[in-house]
């Protein structure tokens, strides 16, 4: 185990250690920087975090002007990122199950079908980003010119879906849920087809229902499964960058400024090097909360296997 060992210190420990480090400090691109404690989460945060997180959410979703004592670009990353997250990982979810369910059955050319349902998931996220791009434009947008076919928009009529910053919010959860569903779709028909035969028909015969099939029979069964997958479904999600980045850049007016966005923006671009670190860091708490989330879904696996729940 010494070379995998070896390749974790070198590849994930150190970079995350490197990381947290330079968050206490004031470095920059080109110097070295001095220790300045938790001064960078301070000005990130504000004095009071707690209200700053609410008053972002009040402040985006009702509509009013709260003050925030932190940096509001940042705190507008943290609602993006969340909404981005839980949206997006739902629908994905959603989808995905139905997929799953409906690739379970027999059916004329199934291996073809579900073939071509990986292919969003192998097309690299830049070359997909670029055609949403397209896609989403607003002169030229396929979209726009399929609503003015069917008589929903004028001949001279245009949707800004980059440009607007609900539409840019929708656009990007769209193209991240339409990369992510067949990762979470392929993943749980795998764990369908582990679910034995026997346990459907059992069933039928008591004259149970398609739900109370699904409910007591399907479910339960996936539960380890379903933890899991949306366990790195929440993390590359939450995670994401180059989707984000090609499509808007963070805007309009940082709009979809997600955390690992800004914290490029301002580490890398900016050159504030202790600041992006303390952005990258803050992330760390919420993919911990989505860590716990995929060990309870294996403590649920310990105990349909009759073991303990230690």
């Amino acid at each position: 185990m010494l070379p995998a060992a070896a390749f974790l210190l070198l590849f994930l420990a150190y970079p995350l250690g490197l990381g947290v480090y330079l968050s206490f400090t004031d470095a920059r691109v080109g110097r070295a920087g001095s220790w300045v404690g938790l001064e960078n989460y301070e000005f990130l945060a504000g004095k009071n975090p707690l209200w700053d997180f609410f008053a972002i959410i009040s402040n985006e979703v009702v509509g009013t002007k709260y003050e925030l004592t932190g940096d509001p670009v940042f705190w507008l990353s943290v609602f993006n990122t969340l909404l981005y997250t839980v949206v997006a990982s739902a629908l994905k979810f959603a989808i995905g199950l139905y997929l799953a369910l409906l690739l379970n059955r027999h059916m004329p050319f199934k291996a073809i079908i579900r073939a071509v349902v990986l292919v969003p998931f192998i097309v690299p996220t830049v070359l997909s980003a670029i055609a949403f791009w397209w896609i989403f434009d607003t002169n030229f947008s396929i979209l726009t010119w399929m609503l003015r076919s069917i008589g929903v928009l004028g001949e001279k009529e245009v949707i800004n879906y980059l440009g607007d910053p609900l539409n840019a919010r929708a656009s990007v959860i769209f193209a991240n849920v339409w990369r992510g569903v067949p990762f979470i779709a392929i993943t749980l028909l795998a764990g369908l087809q582990t679910v034995s035969p026997s346990l459907y028909e059992a069933a039928t015969i008591d004259g149970a229902s398609r739900w109370q099939i699904f409910r007591y029979i399907t479910y339960p069964l996936l539960t380890p499964i379903i933890a899991v997958v949306m366990t790195f479904s929440v993390l590359f999600t939450f995670t994401d960058f180059q989707l984000i980045w090609v499509l808007t850049r963070g805007g309009p007016f940082n709009s979809t400024h997600l955390m690992a966005t800004l914290s490029y923006q301002s580490g890398i671009l900016g050159g504030r090097l202790g600041d992006g670190a303390a952005i990258s860091t803050a992330m760390i708490p919420f993919l911990l909360a989505a860590i716990m989330f995929s060990w309870f879904g294996l403590q649920r696996r310990k105990w349909q296997h009759g073991e303990g729940n230690d």
